[in-house]
């Protein structure tokens, strides 16, 4: 139902222990209790969490507007497994991919990085582009990682070599965004993902509140038609099947989107929200859960501020 607030569930009972993805044994996080799952996972104070990603068995990524910091945690217990050092500027959006490399946006560096998602090693830097700028979120496809930038109308991308080896930094492709996209004042590209076919990209403009379909071989953008919806604060996207969830940040609410096959058009199936929402920014999916952290934009941050990530039934 539409405006729902969304109840928690427990899942079914845990087999036998499972040690977490992309962590060698030494970092393995402690057993849940069987069938419980926390609600709300508790971050460091002063942490300001922005993006969120989640290995395959459980592991979970938030990086730190703050400094930088990767907090690694297990989403069973949600107890700290450990918390890889941060360049000292912003680790804004960010994806775990199927080789346990981490791919991370640099915010206003203009840069991105990615680290080894078992120990937080530096695998290779990119300077994306020159300040002032906002590179703002990832996706990681078959044969490369894109990124957007907030303040200029391109997107970034990474191209894989063979195996999917990274890319040398000079191998940088800048893609325009053009066709439909009109840049804006204030927060433009933010939250990025795959079409439910895998042939093209979705990127969200904040300041519209419109979600546009983009060739990424041309870089025309086309207006996805949502029936005159409009994705109001639209933040980070995640795509399951055919299902586009959209964070909506200020508005303390996840849109779900059912989209056809090749990303042009979707209808608006129901509005997640949840009490301890506090402008929650990004989502990751484990099992039937999603998991959203708050960065609680409006609240002055301090190192007493607290933070966290809420999960919620999708």
């Amino acid at each position: 139902m539409s405006g729902r607030i969304v109840a928690r569930t427990l899942s079914a009972a845990l087999g036998a222990l499972l040690i977490v993805s992309g962590a060698p044994a030494a970092l393995a996080a402690p057993q849940a209790p069987p069938g419980h799952f926390e609600d709300v996972i508790k971050l460091p104070d002063g942490f300001q969490p922005e993006g969120i990603t989640i290995g395959p068995r459980g592991t979970g990524y938030v990086g730190s507007l703050a400094d930088g910091d990767i907090y690694v945690f297990d989403v069973r217990t949600g107890e700290e497994i450990t918390t890889f050092q941060g360049p000292g500027t912003p680790s804004v959006g960010l994806k775990i991919d199927k080789r346990g490399r981490l791919f991370i946006a640099g915010g206003p560096t203009g840069k991105a990085r990615v680290v080894d998602a078992a120990t937080g090693e530096l695998l290779q830097s990119y300077p994306l582009t020159d300040p002032p700028t906002f590179v703002n979120d990832v996706v990681v496809r078959r044969d490369a990682a894109w990124f957007t930038d907030s303040q200029r109308a391109q997107l970034y991308k990474l191209p894989f070599g063979r195996g999917g080896a990274l890319p040398e930094p000079d191998a940088i492709e800048v893609v325009p965004l053009t066709g439909d996209w009109v840049q804006q004042p204030g927060f433009n590209a933010n939250g990025i993902a795959e079409t439910p076919n895998h042939r093209a990209l979705l990127v969200i403009q904040t300041s519209t509140g419109l979600l546009f379909r983009v060739d990424p071989a041309s870089g025309v953008a086309t207006v996805v038609d949502l029936g005159g919806v409009e994705l109001t604060n639209g933040d980070g996207l995640l795509v399951v099947g055919r299902t586009l969830y959209v964070v909506q940040n200020q508005l303390n609410t996840v849109a779900v989107i059912r989209l056809n096959s090749s990303g042009t058009s979707g209808e608006l199936v129901d509005r997640l929200t949840d009490p301890d929402f506090q402008v929650p920014t990004t989502v990751a999916k484990f099992g039937k859960w999603l998991y959203l952290p708050n960065a609680r934009f409006g609240t002055p941050p301090t190192p007493e501020t607290e933070y966290s990530v809420v999960r919620i039934d999708r």
